[in-house]
This record gives structure tokens, sequence and C-alpha cells, in this order.
């Protein structure tokens, strides 16, 4: 039996593949390198997981329906799909619609449709995110709430992405779980993300930019914690005849962003250049996880507190940058 991972050379699809190998797991990985952000950072992620002589590597694009069902069709040792791949990223999504509209709607429909068809398949899991609440007034967030008036494209690409996938388990009772991902970070992580982008300019000297002077507030979720969170899922596939599972998944905690400056100017050991504007549109103001669903579930317990995991990150980021 095998674990299918798309997006397995991504930030948090690198991660899982990990877990799922140091813990005996043949793990299928595809990802298609997209150039978003500097790709050598998903070619040295896939060089440490191709180290493993359980993982195995096909390049390719989940948009391209016929490479994709042909993988499937050639592996029936694919018993569980953990689906990872998307275009990310709220802001860029006013720039590249098409791509966003492509990756994360018509990859999610490709993936599935080939999931189906999947002799031993048993379970499903794929990524959404804490978006798809949009400006939503009750905090913290719950899977109860609606989650009908997204701020961006990219939020409306994975609200999509979910009512795809609720269409599949009514129609063909194929077992899924949707995460809800709450702002993931650590080591190995996308360089488009705010933490990670403010260290790099930090360290540089350069100016961030922070909307309504840092007042934002994120339910900053570190990597480790995530990973655990997934798999606990992976290993609990709704029921026959249940319907599909939908969960946050967070640190339960908002943080001020000027609290993550505030800890990344102390681990570089310098100050922030700071321009203050106001807040866009499709940003929101404040994310936080309601996760009682997910603990009942798999008891989930996210134990990373802000200061350690952005002292791991900046541990590796250092590292990888080559920074004293």
């Amino acid at each position: 039996m095998a674990v299918l991972v798309t997006g397995a050379a991504g930030f948090i699809g690198y991660h899982v593949a990990q877990a799922l190998l140091a813990r005996g797991e043949n793990v299928i990985g595809i990802d298609n390198f997209s150039p978003y952000y500097d790709v050598r950072l998903k070619q040295a992620r896939l060089a440490r997981l191709s180290e493993n002589p359980g993982f195995r590597f096909h390049r390719l694009d989940i948009t391209d329906k016929e490479a994709t069902g042909a993988l499937f069709a050639g592996a029936p040792e694919i018993d569980r799909i953990v689906h990872l791949a998307a275009q990310p990223g709220v802001r860029h999504s006013l720039a590249d619609p098409y791509t966003y509209v492509n990756t994360n709607v018509l990859g999610q429909l490709v993936v599935l449709e080939a999931a189906r068809r999947l002799p031993r398949l048993h379970h499903l899991l794929y990524a959404s995110s804490s978006s798809v609440y949009g400006e939503s007034k009750i905090l913290p967030f719950s899977e109860d709430d609606r989650a009908d008036a997204p701020n961006s494209l990219y939020a409306a690409t994975k609200r999509a992405g979910e009512l795809i996938s609720h269409v599949y388990t009514h129609l063909f009772a194929l077992p899924q779980t949707g995460l809800r991902f709450f702002t993931v970070y650590g080591p190995w992580g996308r360089p488009d993300m705010a933490y990670y982008s403010f260290a790099l300019a930090i360290s540089k000297g350069e100016p961030i930019t922070l909307y309504d002077d840092g007042a934002l507030k994120r339910d900053f979720t570190y990597i480790d914690d995530i990973v655990a969170g997934v798999l606990a899922c992976l290993d609990r596939p709704p029921a026959a005849g249940e319907p599909a599972h939908l969960l946050n998944i967070g640190n339960h905690r908002a943080e001020q962003v000027r609290r993550l400056v505030a800890l990344l100017e102390q681990g570089l050991g310098r100050k922030a250049i700071i321009r203050s504007v106001p807040r866009p549109a499709l940003d929101v103001p404040e994310t936080f996880a309601a996760i009682d669903q997910l603990q009942k579930l798999t008891g989930f317990a996210p134990h990373t507190p802000l200061a350690e995991g952005i002292a791991r990150f900046l541990a590796w980021f250092k590292s990888w940058h080559n920074i004293d």
C-alpha cells in the first residue's frame, strides 16, 4: 500500500511526506515545481525526501488530466491520498487569477476524478484554508459558520474545492476530509509568507510593510503541530455512509502581527524598518480557529507557542541563508 502526496515538494507536503516516511509508509510524491517562489527550495526539499527508499516521485501538474489519470491508473497500490498541491497566496490572486482557478478548482476536480477510480482508496485528505471564512465577525471561526463571503479569489477557489469534494462524496461515496489550515509557519517554509519575508527583509536592513501598524491578528500554527493533525486525520477516515469531514486545523490562539515582528527582531538581533499602511480589502483583520471538532475526532492538541516556533524557524533560516 502507498500514500500519494500531491505538492510533495511544497512546504506542508514536504513535512507530511517526511513524517509518513518516518513511520514506515511508502510515499508517492507529485509536484509541478511551480516558479511561484524559488524552485531551489523545492528542489532541496525533494532531495531530502529522495534519500528515503520508500519515496517515489513523479513530476507532473495535477491540471493535466491525462497524465494524472495515467499515474493513478498505474499505481493501484494507492490506498490514501493527501492532496496538498495548490496555488497559494492571497495577494497574488489579484495578479494571476487564472492560475488560481486552474490549479485550485480544475486541479481539485482532476484529482477527485482519478481518485474515485482507485480500487483500494479508503481516504482522501485535502487542503483548504481559513481564508474561506472571509471577514466573519464570529470568533473563533467554527466549521458551522457560513463560508460564502470570501475576501479574495484565492479564498473563493478553496471554497469551490470544498464544494466539489462534497459532491464527490455525495455521488461516489468517496471518503474525504478537508482541512482548513490557519497560517502555517516553520522551517522550510514559503518565502512569500509574512514571517519569512519579514525575516529576510530585517536581516538585510530593508523595510517591511505592516497593515494597520501590525494590529492584524493571525492564528499562527507551527508546522509540526499541523503534521501531527494531518496524520491523525488521515488515520481516521469517515465511516461508510458518513458525510465528508471538514475541519479547522490551527493553534487556537490569535496573535498580533506586531508580536511576530518583535520575535523576529529579537531572534535576528536587528530592529525592523517599518512602513505602516491601511489593510487592503483582501486581507481579513483576524483569524482564529475553533478546533473542538478536530480535537474530538483525533485528540489534536497544538503545543508549540509562537516564540518557540519562530526560534526554530530562525535557526533553519539562518542556516539556509548563511546568516551568522
